[in-house]
């Protein structure tokens, strides 16, 4: 059995590290339970648990409709599989958490829920299935819940948390944007309504007032400018002031006021999360620093031994300098303790990525100094160092020599290869980017960035996913793709009548359609692109000749969904928009222009952090700019380094630096803290540490996360 002393310190870690990546979990503080929780937050749990979801999710492309068909059985078994895997994490979570905290958690509900809807859908699919009746596979649909809800998807439910903030401020707007839409539409109607003007398919032209207002909403997106305008700019030039004052209302004013209120107020929700954050931070460390906590005079303190103890439980993988770097940080004086203020910042320290350089001699350099010093050695290091390079150019050589090896082949068509050597050299391009240093600030600076990009990502799939599945269900076999050769009937027409002679069939869209994941997927990211949306869904027949297709500005997608189906389709693709394109890719473009602002702003004003001081103080800093080529050794900062060997030549110096990576930050939190830090006054970062009781914790006294 453990000592009460290394329990302490066990529980104290896990405080710690939930604290480093922002983890809120109410888990109980039995050894029995610290021990499971440990094992729950394995990184191979962590892992396992998103391949299964990812599994699950994926399960839709081998399902009928399917992209590679798989028996029934197979799929059947691997999503049996996985609702069992999702059981047993969650059954893992309700063991290290307490009963009323789990089944107060909506999150947990949901996935019960989501399981149990997974396996009667299965089973009554499966039994239908037998007697050869065709029934939906309606619980697809629930299958994102599983990205959502599970614990490690923190970040997904904060954003998902952040757009359900937003609503009501963007439904003010958009709630006075159709009005301005409905009353240029109703002007429209009064305008061109009687003229008896035709579109270019002979169609009549502004007579049907839904008609009006789903045009011109689609002309707020610009997909259909300048066909929209064409009759009436054809029928009098001054009409186009018209939907000139229409471009510059609802396309630039209020687009743009959708973009500053979304910008606005998911800011200001998720400086809110940030901030609760910050207190919850706070909270994890201080029971971390009252388990291990001893008295010192008048105050208390944690010695250094145990904090090395602790430091090497939390974060195993940093080496011995880093963690002696730390503590120089967290004891500047030296005392043998660290007090309770500088505990609390550990959790932050350690989510600094700093890179140890250890420095050394070359043993060839001692051995043979003529050689290690002759232009081939300095070649071969050369191509070390410039590693990209050095693939690229090997990668082309091996190219070359096999194209040339192959071109007597009568059935090789040799221009594969030349291809490949051609790209090969062209990627050579990025050195030039790398060697600008404001490209470099801008590279470095998109990559620190890409994590919390990825958050978005997978609101991305979690939307997709649902529009897909139910545009599977809605619009299956609508539309059909056929190789040219084919004799099938009505292959010209994409396997519908409905689109003989449309401009939809002759341009060869046909694969554009919802008869499986995949092709689910591409028909939805047109849809996010928005040009020509429109006419997937919903453009008329044409009686346009063939050759008059290179004189229109886009190639249309005519005679879609919407033709095929019935016209409340339209509905199915106006909801994506809103959803995808208004809400979700505002907040994105919100969350990107603050992430890069302040990541930027960082590079430009150079601020150092207390580790940058510390090794800058100790004389074992580099800068991260001075870390090219041969130039590490000098740029040493520190006299000893500055030691002179035979000859008048500089020695090269043994020992360790430190700087501060590129990507400066281990977490998704710590950035999103980073951003809103200098904006969170000081008195609002909850209670001062002085204020806070130095009490150990009680069991079952935390707050759990807050639902989605």
């Amino acid at each position: 059995m453990a000592e009460p002393g290394s329990q302490d310190l066990l529980l104290a870690a896990a405080f710690v590290s939930d604290a480093q990546y922002n983890r809120n979990i109410p888990f109980k503080t039995s050894p029995e339970a610290v021990r499971l929780y440990y094992l729950y937050n394995h990184w191979i749990m962590r892992t396992a648990t998103y391949f299964f979801i990812f599994l699950d999710l994926s399960l839709a492309v081998f399902e009928e409709p399917a992209v590679y068909p798989l028996p029934f059985l197979v799929t059947s078994v691997l999503e049996v599989l996985c609702l069992l895997v999702f059981f047993g994490r969650l059954t893992h979570f309700a063991k290290v958490t307490h009963r009323s905290v789990f089944w107060k958690d909506t999150k947990n509900i949901c996935i019960m829920v989501a399981i149990l809807l997974s396996l009667t859908d299965l089973a009554i699919y499966g039994v239908l299935r037998i007697y050869d009746v065709r029934s939906i596979r309606w619980s697809r649909i629930v299958r994102p819940i599983f990205l959502i809800n599970f614990a490690e998807s923190r970040q997904i439910r904060r954003a998902f948390r952040s757009i359900r903030n937003t609503l009501p401020e963007i439904t003010y707007v958009f709630l006075l944007f159709m009005f301005s839409l409905l009353m240029f539409s109703l002007m429209a109607l009064k305008l061109f309504g009687e003229r008896n003007l035709q579109t270019a398919e002979g169609l009549p032209y502004f007579r049907n007032y839904l008609e009006i207002v789903f045009d011109l909403y689609v002309l707020v997106t610009t997909a259909n400018s300048p066909d929209v305008m064409m009759p009436a700019f054809d029928f009098s030039s001054w009409y186009a002031l018209f939907f000139i004052a229409f471009v510059i209302v609802n396309t630039y004013i209020f687009m743009s006021l959708f973009l500053a209120v979304v910008y606005n107020n998911y800011k200001k929700h998720l400086k809110n999360e940030i901030r609760e954050l910050a207190y919850m931070k706070r909270r994890k460390m201080l029971e971390a620093f009252n388990l291990l906590k001893e008295e010192e005079g008048a105050q208390f303190v944690v010695r250094e031994a145990r904090w090395k103890q602790l430091v090497k439980l939390v974060a195993p993988d940093i080496s011995n300098s880093h963690r002696e770097l730390l503590l120089r940080i967290s004891d500047d004086e030296q005392k043998g303790f660290v007090d309770k203020k500088s505990f609390v910042q550990l959790a932050d320290l350690l989510n600094i990525q700093v890179v140890t350089l250890k420095i050394h001699s070359h043993p060839l350099g001692q051995w043979v100094p003529r050689v290690y010093a002759s232009g081939v050695s300095q070649f071969l290091r050369s191509m070390v160092r410039h590693r990209f390079d050095t693939l690229i150019i090997f990668a082309a050589l091996t190219a070359t020599i096999l194209n040339t090896t192959l071109k007597s082949t009568v059935k090789y068509n040799s221009q594969q290869i030349l291809d490949i050597v051609f790209i090969l050299r062209v990627l050579r391009l990025i050195r030039i980017v790398d060697s600008i240093q404001r490209f470099r600030v801008i590279m470095n600076t998109l990559i620190n960035i890409v994590p919390t990009m990825l958050t978005f990502g997978g609101l991305t799939l979690v939307v997709y996913c649902v529009f897909a599945i139910v545009g599977m269900e809605l619009f299956h076999g609508k539309i059909q793709f056929f190789p040219a050769n084919s004799n099938a009937p009505h292959a010209l027409e994409c396997g519908n009548p409905a689109l003989k002679d449309s401009l939809f069939a002759r341009a060869k869209y046909c694969k554009n359609n919802f008869n499986n994941f995949a092709s689910s997927f591409i028909v939805l990211m047109e849809l996010t692109v928005v040009n020509q949306w429109h006419d997937i869904l919903c453009g008329g027949r044409s009686n346009v000749e063939l050759a008059l297709l290179p004189l229109t500005p886009v190639i249309l997608f005519a005679n879609g969904f919407a033709n095929v189906t019935v016209q409340p389709a339209k509905l199915y693709f106006i909801a994506f928009h809103i959803i995808m394109v208004i809400i979700i890719v505002n907040i994105f473009v919100s969350f990107i222009l603050e992430a890069f602002f302040v990541e930027y702003s960082l590079e430009k004003s150079e601020v150092e952090t207390a580790i940058e001081h510390k090794i800058q103080e100790l004389g074992m800093g580099v800068q991260e700019d001075e870390l090219r080529d041969e130039q590490l050794l000098d740029n040493m900062e520190g006299a000893e380094h500055d030691l002179e060997g035979e000859g008048g030549m500089k020695a090269q110096p043994k020992g360790l630096v430190f700087k501060i990576a590129s990507k400066r930050y281990r977490t998704v939190d710590a950035l999103l803290q980073r951003m809103f830090e200098a904006e969170i006054p000081l008195e609002d970062e909850g209670p001062s540490l002085e204020e806070t009781p130095n009490v150990s914790p009680v069991p079952g006294a935390q707050a759990g996360e807050r639902p989605v």
